[in-house]
């Protein structure tokens, strides 16, 4: 966390960023394309900046350099939060914003907002948009464990096969969505994303796992699903003489943008890179643990355009593919947006008690 204090008191603003890489192997070809490896859930893999974490990064320090050669002109504190685990803690640890949350260092400054912006692939440079409410899903990790008979692949009926009745409750979980819940009210997703079972070819199994993710904009809906993933899958099994055994493992609940700080911020983003570039987003099914710092302050998270100019938006690698390319212009835009958006909040409340008023201009 770095701390950035004003000419005059204020209030304080947090901008966050994130730290964190994804198990991913970078297939882009440019020449500083990651070669990092590891091993990740016991699989050998790549490690990549396949969500434009390191873009982040590089944007709020860019932010954080401008923002220090001027402080006479502006009131009040500005943190620079660094966030490790975004995209999830492993398993048996903690981490990500609720751990952060709890850090004396980070509530002994009273954050007054919370902002925060993310590239996005499938937008062109120049190219911000914001939602008020709930803009993004929520997350949660099922995992269903198949318990069958391990039997001779050549007499089935001597076991209980946990592949098959695996593969009916892959199937018997898309009904879920498609014949379970209203869709009309709220959008969700459930995708089975793993299936690990067996070691031999003429070998049927005693187990199979499954695990995947369910995105979901309203809490109520969530934990009917979560509800409906058990059914579905003891119910599929039992039929099948198999017996099944699900965790759900909630992640992040729905990042609900501020209404007030959200229209408060489009200003600033107009400024920074024209107002007919800054357009209201629908809701987006990916997930964030900003929300949990929504959940305990006001704030807001926007998006960023890091598609080249002239690429068929239709076809752009989105963020978590291996070829996920980030035009770097976006860089000196987003350092525009966040220092606008952290000017604006500032000078709102200075206004009102006579301070210094912040001028962005003086500085980038």
């Amino acid at each position: 966390m770095g701390i950035l204090r004003g000419g005059a008191p204020g209030k304080t603003v947090v901008l966050r960023a994130e730290l964190d890489a994804l198990p991913i192997t970078e297939q882009t070809d440019v020449p500083f394309a990651s070669t990092v490896t590891t091993t990740y859930n016991g699989v050998a893999t790549g490690v990549g900046h396949m969500c434009g974490h390191d873009c982040h990064v590089a944007i709020l320090l860019g932010v954080a350099h401008v923002l220090s050669k001027a402080p006479r002109t502006w009131s009040g504190t500005v943190l620079f939060l660094f966030q490790p685990s975004e995209e999830g803690a492993p398993d048996g640890e903690d981490g990500g914003a609720s751990v952060m949350l709890k850090d004396s260092r980070l509530t002994a400054m009273h954050p007054d907002a919370f902002f925060a912006l993310h590239v996005i692939s499938n937008m062109p440079v120049g190219a911000v948009a914001y939602r008020a409410g709930a803009a993004l899903a929520s997350s949660d990790i099922f995992r269903i464990r198949v318990d069958g008979k391990q039997t001779h692949s050549g007499y089935p009926w001597t076991g209980i096969d946990p592949i098959v009745s695996a593969a009916q409750i892959v199937l018997g979980l898309q009904t879920i969505e498609s014949r379970q819940v209203a869709v009309t009210e709220e959008p969700s997703v459930l995708s089975v994303c793993m299936i690990n079972g067996g070691i031999k070819e003429n070998v049927i199994p005693a187990s199979v796992e499954l695990a995947g993710t369910l995105r979901a904009f309203d809490e109520a809906m969530r934990e009917d699903i979560h509800r409906r993933i058990a059914r579905v899958a003891e119910c599929i099994a039992c039929s099948c003489g198999a017996k099944a055994r699900t965790t759900i493992r909630p992640l992040y609940p729905v990042t609900v943008n501020h209404p007030e700080l959200t229209r408060r911020i489009v200003p600033g983003l107009r400024r920074s890179v024209g107002a007919d570039n800054v357009f209201e987003a629908g809701k987006l099914s990916a997930s964030e643990d900003f929300g949990i710092f929504l959940r305990n302050y006001p704030g807001s998270i926007f998006y960023l355009g890091c598609a080249p100019a002239g690429i068929d938006l239709r076809s752009a690698a989105i963020n978590h593919s291996p070829l996920f390319f980030v035009d770097e212009a976006a860089l000196l835009l987003g350092m525009k947006c966040m220092a606008s958006v952290a000017m604006d909040f500032l000078a709102d409340f200075a206004l009102d008690v006579g301070g210094p008023v912040p001028v962005c201009s003086s500085v980038l």
